[in-house]
């Protein structure tokens, strides 16, 4: 890493949230939309009702597909849709229906933290070490209570799976990376015939079972090959879905593309029951998307002091040595560094053809930025193989503490509740609480809950001195957020 600087201020900290897959509903048959240009009227509170909106306006993808918005002012957008706190002008709230859309009697309180609407604003809950990152464990979310009608009202995990915030920092090129080893892990399969076989993506091994053509079972995938990098379960396709998700699920407001996508009724259906039509355009999801893909990237911080440094140092390489990075990859290779929106492989009620945007991850965003790589590609230093594990054992069970699968497959017979994608750990520095629940508060702690698949270089971990542990904590503690516009290595004091 050629970029550096020395910085001496320290970072904001803050809240949490995470999003959840949406259930398929009558209007999810449409795939694609087109990407016409369509004035929408900003919406207005009630005439009797002296107050305003969040955001005067709203985007047309039209526009947006024209080249009439300019990136700045498409991020821009984005960052204000993301930051708002949403009122009830604007459309928050979703008194007839459930967090999946499908229909209730209004008479569901109208915020509630188990079963959602649980939240003012996206930045409301992702904001660790600032808006965009991760969160603090006041803000967990339930995946799947959304869905229930009445509403529930219990943490009991039999009804939903808890879960911390996720940081959205360099989504944009986890969603690449993620669509580019899916292209490789389907080509390769449609060349082979029946039986068992190890397919390769980005030089990640997953083992597929084939049969009349088709895949029937597969590790650490499902068993379409698309790879999902989204939520700690590995079940979101693209930041467009998990945009969509979380519009509905916290904040109750609808996005068209999900709820409204027959052009015939002229975009104006006030799915929720709430007084408010159109709530989310398709062009406030797309700067939405692209917002969160134009995020920085986590970097560097390194200590001033030399003997530090070699320490730093001397943990990076023992992280490699008892084989954390087989899993915790510390650098992929996106072939192509455009972001392209949309996603080919969202699912239904998701846009996913018939709209262009794309704009170029080491050029344009926040700083840091990624790094080129040969003439088109860059460099991800994620941390992660993008597959899902199983972290659990007879021994240790800390990381299983789930019981809905949430469409993970059983593998090798052990429940779909059990397997969770590599945690990216180029924000672990600044980025606590730990574990998908995030009830581990120290790096320690989150490397000891390794049991399962992960059991061999935990135990090698635990053989370390403690001088040999200190350094490979204090190297993860190496990669952070950084500050927006910095270079991609710090220094500090």
């Amino acid at each position: 890493m050629s970029d550096i600087a020395v910085e001496a201020s320290t970072s904001r900290a803050g809240g949490a949230v995470g999003i959840f897959p949406a259930l398929v509903l009558a209007l999810a048959a449409y795939a694609g939309f087109p990407g016409e240009a369509r004035a929408h009227t900003p919406h207005q509170c009630p005439q009797d009702f002296p107050d305003l909106p969040a955001i005067s306006g709203h985007l047309a993808q039209g526009d947006i597909d024209s080249g009439r918005i300019s990136f700045s002012n498409l991020f821009r957008h984005g960052r204000e849709v993301f930051s708002a706190n949403w009122n009830h002008c604007d459309g928050q709230g979703r008194p007839a229906t459930t967090g999946t859309g499908a229909a209730r009697v209004p008479d569901e309180p109208a915020f509630i933290r188990t079963s959602g609407p649980d939240a003012n604003s996206c930045a409301g809950c992702h904001n660790v070490p600032r808006a965009g990152g991760a969160g603090d464990f006041v803000a967990n979310v339930f995946v799947l209570a959304q869905a229930q009608d009445p509403v529930i009202t219990s943490l009991d995990p039999a009804f939903s799976n808890e879960r911390n915030t996720l940081g959205m920092f360099g989504a944009g090129a986890i969603e690449m990376l993620a669509r580019e080893m899916t292209a490789e892990l389907q080509q390769a399969a449609a060349q082979l015939g029946d039986g068992e076989h190890t397919l390769n993506a980005k030089g990640i091994p997953f083992e597929v079972t084939l049969s009349g053509g088709e895949v029937i079972a597969s590790r650490g995938v499902d068993t379409d090959l698309v790879v999902k990098p989204f939520h700690q379960a590995g079940v979101v396709v693209s930041l467009r879905e998990f945009t969509v998700n979380a519009f509905n699920h916290h904040h109750g407001m609808q996005p068209e593309e999900r709820f409204d996508l027959n052009p015939a009724n002229g975009f104006n259906v006030d799915h929720d029951g709430d007084g408010i039509s159109g709530e989310m355009t398709i062009g406030d999801i797309t700067a939405a998307t692209v917002y969160q893909a134009a995020l920085a990237v986590p970097g560097r911080v390194l200590p001033a002091a030399p003997q530090a440094r070699r320490e730093v140092a001397a943990g990076e390489a023992l992280f490699e040595q008892v084989s954390c990075a087989d899993c915790h990859i510390p650098a992929l290779y996106l072939d192509n560094r455009q972001f392209v929106e949309p996603n080919p492989f969202n699912p239904a009620g998701t846009v996913s053809s018939g709209i262009s945007y794309a704009f170029d991850l080491t050029r344009e965003g926040e700083k840091p930025r990624l790094e080129h790589y040969g003439n088109q590609g860059a460099v991800v230093r994620a941390y992660t193989d993008l597959k899902r594990h199983n972290l659990c054992d007879e021994e240790i069970r800390v990381l299983c503490n789930e019981q809905l699968a949430q469409g993970r497959p059983e593998q090798d017979g052990r429940p779909g509740s059990e397997f969770f994608l590599t945690r990216k750990l180029w924000d672990v520095g600044n980025s606590a609480p730990y574990g998908h629940r995030g009830d581990l508060t120290t790096i320690t702690e989150a490397i000891l809950a390794h049991g399962g698949e992960a059991r061999a270089s935990r135990d090698a971990f635990v053989e370390l001195s403690v001088d040999d542990q200190r350094s490979v904590i204090r190297f993860l503690r190496s990669l952070q957020v950084l500050p927006e516009g910095s270079p991609r290595t710090l220094i500090r004091p």
